[in-house]
């Protein structure tokens, strides 16, 4: 799949600078089923929608660090509700640090960015290892403030992510508010499909296993879980790390 940028002047004059407001960009996606587009005079607000709500979507869905991250953050919290402050708490903050990038108020490296995202996974792994353990850790009593401030970070990597695709200067407000809007269904149904299945899995286990023997085996499967999360967090933050000097 490939996404292509139109730098389109509005009318027949030569194209403006950068810097213009005049000019906007047309972002199409080809793929093996979608080999040609038409080339609008104009992309509408409703285009650019549309086109930028489904890049949010894919953008999470295929994003494995940020998904990696929530599902750690669920393995931790367990319980429903928490979940949902959680997730809230990382979705408000990633949102703040989405639009202060993309609209040029706050800028960081990609790198660093990168690479400090992979280290807040593993830091939440090691955290599900503590709470297993009957480690009392401020990550396990107040996750909803871990994952404020380590939302925070992973906004930047979003924001990298939105500016290799570019924004259209006639539709910037629309375009970030529908790729976020993206990234948050998606994240959403994320969250849902690990709930469900989780769910079913301990309904599972439950009719199988005593009480005692079921709680043993679930904390058994988190703590899996975390060491395979924190395993290839600790690939990334050594292979991000290492492209600062390539």
């Amino acid at each position: 799949m490939f996404v292509v940028l139109l730098v389109m002047a509005p009318s027949s004059q030569e194209l403006e600078p950068p810097a213009n407001p005049g000019r906007f960009i047309q972002t199409e996606r080809l793929s093996p089923t979608r080999t040609s587009f038409v080339v609008q005079a104009v992309p509408g607000s409703g285009e650019v929608a549309a086109t930028y709500l489904r890049l949010g979507v894919e953008h999470i869905l295929f994003g494995f660090d940020h998904l990696l991250f929530v599902l750690a953050l669920v393995i931790l919290v367990r319980d429903w509700r928490r979940v949902a402050v959680t997730v809230t708490a990382f979705t408000i903050a990633h949102s703040i640090t989405l639009a202060a990038a993309t609209l040029g108020f706050v800028n960081v490296p990609g790198p660093p960015a990168e690479a400090t995202i992979a280290l807040s996974i593993m830091l939440v792994s090691v955290e599900i290892l503590n709470a297993r353990r009957g480690k009392p850790t401020l990550t396990a009593r107040l996750p909803w403030l871990v994952a404020f401030s380590f939302g925070l970070l992973h906004g930047f990597g979003f924001a990298g992510a939105l500016a290799e695709v570019g924004l259209p200067q006639h539709a910037i407000p629309v375009a970030l508010l529908f790729f976020n809007l993206g990234v948050e269904i998606g994240q959403l149904a994320f969250v849902a499909a690990i709930l469900t299945a989780g769910g079913l899995f301990h309904t599972a286990m439950a009719l199988r296993l005593r009480p005692p023997l079921f709680q043993r085996a679930v904390n058994r499967l988190d703590v899996v879980c975390a060491y395979a999360i924190g395993t290839v967090a600790a690939f990334w933050l050594i292979e991000r790390t290492f492209s600062f000097f390539a």
